[in-house]
């Protein structure tokens, strides 16, 4: 009975003693940059963060669409390397977002994504198109 005692103590004690890592630590989130330059220099990759239907729409003149893989037009010019003499430019990154606005004023040509962090991942979660 003792040893029995004994060897179920010995069991917890040698669980207990492990250490338990965290999923999302630091080092285990992926880096936005790098994520971001990929996003929009390789389109399998880009729609490999993507998961369709993606919320938002494309409107286009009186056609609105749903976003679906068929009719994706890949991003290929990053929110930094818009010319700011015609369009108008935001970007907000946080720890777990980034938003990234662009338009014309006054014209009816409108986009926003959305990207955040899921399970360490950064996808593209949200995309208006809009050109009216």
């Amino acid at each position: 009975m003792l040893k029995r005692v004994f060897s179920i103590f010995l069991s917890l004690f040698v669980i207990n003693c492990n250490p338990i890592t965290e999923k999302n630590t630091s080092e285990s989130l992926e880096d936005f940059d790098v994520f971001y330059n990929k996003f929009h220099s390789d389109s399998v990759f880009q729609l490999s963060r993507i998961k369709f239907p993606l919320k938002g729409k494309k409107i286009d003149g009186f056609k609105k669409e749903e976003w679906t893989a068929k009719n994706w037009d890949p991003l290929i010019t990053k929110i930094t390397a818009i010319d700011t003499t015609e369009f108008k430019t935001s970007a907000i990154k946080r720890d777990s977002t980034f938003i990234q606005k662009c338009y014309i004023s006054d014209s009816g040509f409108y986009t926003e994504y959305q990207f955040e962090l899921v399970d360490g991942k950064w996808n593209l979660v949200y995309a208006l198109d809009k050109n009216l």
